[in-house]
């Protein structure tokens, strides 16, 4: 199980995260990126290869 966090201060809103991730695990909350469900990851390391900000960071649990 992982668990994902958005540096609400690197995020530039641009939503690539939300467009390319397979489990819906992003979406979108005041401009910014929101990883509702996080559990929902499988690490698959999509939306790290579209950030264009590095913001996206994702454990182990």
């Amino acid at each position: 199980m992982y668990t994902v966090t958005v540096d609400g201060a690197k995020c530039t809103g641009c939503e690539e995260c939300v467009s390319i991730c397979p489990n819906e695990v992003f979406q979108m909350s005041d401009g910014k990126s929101d990883p509702h469900q996080g559990s929902e990851c499988v690490f698959c390391e999509s939306c790290l290869g579209v950030c264009p900000s590095s913001a996206i960071t994702i454990s182990e649990l």
